[in-house]
């Protein structure tokens, strides 16, 4: 029986505050709009998700090639320009976590989930302002237990951190799932601690995926009330 659920934080509760972005970018001479930005980021993630540059980099590094590969896809073509917007979300994000958005459906999912008698873990790759960060939007009390990587010295894929958020929580790896955006992080690291996987795929971007997958955490709580998990 299902009883906690780890949750991703960026892709899966929070997303970049889009308008800051181009704010950053408008003040470095560079047009663009937070629509398409938005719309370049699923795919911008899914060519991030591949096991060889997971394997080589950390998720800082990776962060900061993720808004490349977006702006890329947006037609922002990369110059001395965008790196000098990119350096200043990078201070912005260092100091308060530029991960702002939360879209309409999350505050009532976890709600639900809550609802349904589960333990809600937010297991993320983070820089040590995750749980502050949660506090200032008004998220962290509806989850449980938040475990930052910073702050415990191991980032996903690895199992320690899962097993750490096991621990924390009190839970078992064979009544948890985890739900996470990206297959080489999220997938991989909850299967190699033993936790069943969810891929959030917003965009059905994984279609032939090997795991349990969803195009919202909407369909997550009814697969979960329907008993799916």
């Amino acid at each position: 029986m299902l009883k906690t659920v780890f949750l991703d934080a960026g892709g899966v509760l929070l997303f970049p505050n889009w308008t800051r972005v181009v704010e950053a970018l408008a003040r470095q001479g560079v047009p663009g709009a937070a629509g398409e930005l938005a719309r370049a980021e699923p795919r911008a993630r899914k060519q991030l998700d591949d096991r060889r540059t997971i394997g080589t980099t950390t998720d800082a590094s990776r962060g900061w090639l993720f808004f490349d590969l977006i702006l890329e896809r947006a037609g922002i073509p990369r110059s001395p320009q965008t790196s000098a917007a990119l350096t200043e979300l990078h201070a912005y994000h260092q100091a308060n976590n530029l991960w702002e958005l939360v879209p309409d459906g999350v505050r009532p999912a976890l709600t639900a989930l809550r609802d349904h008698g589960l333990t809600l873990v937010v297991v993320s790759n983070a820089n040590g302002t995750l749980r502050a960060h949660m506090n200032r939007i008004g998220l962290a009390t509806l989850v449980d237990i938040v475990i930052d990587s910073a702050d415990e010295g191991v980032e996903k894929p690895d199992p320690r951190l899962f097993e750490i958020a096991l621990s924390r929580a009190g839970a078992h790896a064979d009544t948890t799932i985890h739900v996470g955006d990206i297959y080489q992080v999220d997938v991989v690291g909850a299967r190699a601690a033993g936790i069943r996987p969810v891929l959030l795929d917003e965009s059905d971007l994984h279609p032939g995926v090997d795991c349990d997958r969803v195009a919202s955490l909407d369909e997550l709580v009814g697969r979960i009330r329907g008993g799916d998990f």
